[in-house]
């Protein structure tokens, strides 16, 4: 009665599932140990301690920014030059923008410096003049903004002066010095009183880190592999049983043979 499963069609059909179950079934596990490094990530964050409780450290010596280094207060000197307001950024459920600095080190590459908030909107606030001289800035490391991070203006068309996303990327074309790939907020308003009013802006935790929408979408993709593997596995259950029937009634005379 089964003999059929031995006939070229069904040479097909049987190769088609000896292979699609093993690679749902792969890419579920896949899927499954994303979840658990992002889970065992997030458990590893909470265990250090708070980045910014640690010891300032020369900015050289945090970069490149990584979950570990993220949010870690670093140091650097030099005298500030270009300044951009980036707006659309909430502060405490308020609308408002940042006032950033490009602090030229010593290296002659700039660290871009978020020294604080404002609210309204740019243009219609003063800002407050940047430090003149040379300065020493202890600041929360931060990675690059993408366009993931939230409050970004990647629409383009801004004012002169105006910056959508906090990175080298978006600086490169509008200042004639290399700048890091990080940028840092100051924690506290600046010495002498020059912040005039502005908030510090606290530092948002590394990318990653912790258990957000990707995490559960890998338990999600998880969940839906291993259903593929069922599913494919029910329907070549299905197919036989019905072959197997239509072999039997053939058999029994009750069907006319399709040959």
């Amino acid at each position: 009665m089964y003999r059929f499963l031995l006939t070229p069609r069904w040479w097909g059909i049987n190769l088609f599932v000896v292979l699609a179950i093993p690679f749902c079934v792969f890419m579920g596990t896949w899927q499954l140990g994303r979840f658990e490094d992002r889970v065992q990530t997030h458990e590893e964050a909470e265990e250090r301690p708070d980045p910014g409780s640690r010891s300032p450290a020369p900015l050289d010596e945090l970069l490149p920014v990584s979950t570990e280094t993220s949010g870690r207060p670093a140091v650097a000197k030099g005298t500030y030059a270009d300044q951009f307001l980036v707006p659309g950024r909430k502060l405490d459920d308020r609308n408002g923008f940042y006032v950033l600095d490009l602090l030229r080190t010593d290296s002659g590459k700039a660290l871009p410096v978020v020294r604080g908030w404002l609210a309204g909107s740019p243009g219609s606030t003063e800002v407050p003049a940047a430090p003149a001289g040379e300065v020493t800035v202890t600041g929360d490391l931060q990675a690059s903004e993408n366009s993931g991070t939230s409050g970004v203006d990647l629409g383009g068309g801004l004012p002169e002066g105006q910056l959508g996303m906090i990175s080298a990327a978006s600086l490169v074309n509008l200042v004639p010095y290399d700048v890091y790939d990080a940028w840092v907020t100051l924690s506290e308003p600046e010495a002498g009183g020059t912040g005039g009013g502005m908030k510090p802006v606290p530092a948002a935790a590394a990318q990653g880190s912790g258990l957000d929408l990707k995490a559960f979408q890998n338990l999600g993709y998880t969940g839906e592999w291993f259903v593929f593997a069922g599913f494919v596995l029910f329907m070549w259950f299905r197919l036989v049983r019905r072959e197997a029937e239509a072999a039997r009634d053939i058999q029994l005379g009750l069907a006319a043979d399709a040959d």
